[in-house]
């Protein structure tokens, strides 16, 4: 395909793959990125990065980066802060706002203060909770620096965990030496990408067992979409509202998305921000493309966009 709608044609490197957990969708990310880049009619690399990725990025000399990673270190600020000294243009956020929003604990301090509801909790060193609990059951920890559910626990009463937690029983406890500790919040989930300074749309998410986990939400079959989500137009209009406000409080570029846990039987007061994702999938499951799909953008366009962005 030729070079639609007149743009200039650039050398774009995309970014993927790296050594998180959550390489694998990173590389589906990637992959559709990078043939999406092909198709708008720019000269396109896929790269898998490596510890030598500096080095690959110095020979390849791209106009720009289209950062398609996934946790740390892509999502964290590091791979940011190694692209601003390079010189070299990259997508989404930039260094300092990815250093905040992976950290829940740090967004948090940045956001509440602006009126964004967030739920309460602490962080906790693991070994703690093998002799109690740090908050009345149930409750939620997770990783203070990880994305997409991974390393998320419930904690209930009638769980399998123990009381207190058993130092043998699987879980983030025995992966990571703290952990963010968070009320539980009943009801449902609801998410809402932002892209440049337009919140898209709110997608309800139905996970078919269990909660929102990582394989619920990258597993085909395991939740439903519900894009736009049932819900009262006070609602939908609250989610639209908060998400476009973290991402212009945190800084972001081009594109995010927040995730919310919204108790029904407390109405606008139960909708609750729980985090924001600065580098959003792009796989054929993920929420920003289907969100996009909604306002009428095809995915090649929202890559377009959020390149555009960059430059």
């Amino acid at each position: 395909m030729g070079n639609p709608k007149g743009r200039k044609q650039v050398k774009v490197v995309v970014l993927m793959g790296g050594w998180s957990a959550e390489r694998e969708v990173s590389l589906v990310t990637g992959k559709g990125v990078a043939e999406a880049c092909e198709r708008l009619g720019h000269e396109t690399v896929a790269l898998d990065m490596d510890r030598n990725v500096a080095t690959r990025l110095a020979e390849l000399k791209p106009d720009v980066v289209f950062n398609a990673l996934h946790g740390t270190p892509g999502e964290d600020g590091s791979v940011q802060g190694m692209l601003d000294l390079m010189g070299i243009r990259y997508t989404h956020s930039g260094l300092a706002t990815s250093v905040i929003a992976i950290d829940k604990q740090l967004s948090k301090q940045a956001l509440v203060p602006h009126g964004i509801r967030m739920p309460g909790g602490h962080v906790v060193k693991s070994e703690s909770l093998y002799l109690g609990d740090p908050l009345p059951r149930p409750y939620v920890l997770k990783p203070v620096n990880e994305g997409s559910s991974v390393g998320v626990a419930i904690v209930t009463a009638q769980g399998n965990y123990g009381d207190p937690i058993g130092r043998d029983v699987a879980g983030p406890w025995q992966e990571f030496d703290e952990l963010l500790a968070e009320p539980f919040i009943r009801g449902r989930e609801l998410t809402t990408a932002v892209l440049g300074d337009r919140a898209l749309a709110v997608t309800e998410l139905k996970p078919k067992s269990g909660f929102y986990d990582y394989d619920s939400k990258y597993t085909d079959g395991l939740t439903e979409h519900i894009c736009p989500a049932n819900i009262p137009e006070a609602i939908a209009q609250a989610c639209l509202d908060m998400a476009l406000k973290a991402h212009r409080v945190l800084g972001c570029k081009g594109t995010s998305r927040s995730d919310f846990r919204w108790d029904d039987e407390k109405g606008v007061e139960g909708l609750y921000l729980l985090e924001v994702n600065t580098q959003p999938g792009m796989t054929p499951l993920s929420l920003v493309p289907e969100q996009a799909r909604h306002i009428g953008m095809g995915y090649d366009e929202l890559v377009g966009a959020i390149l555009e962005d960059a430059r």
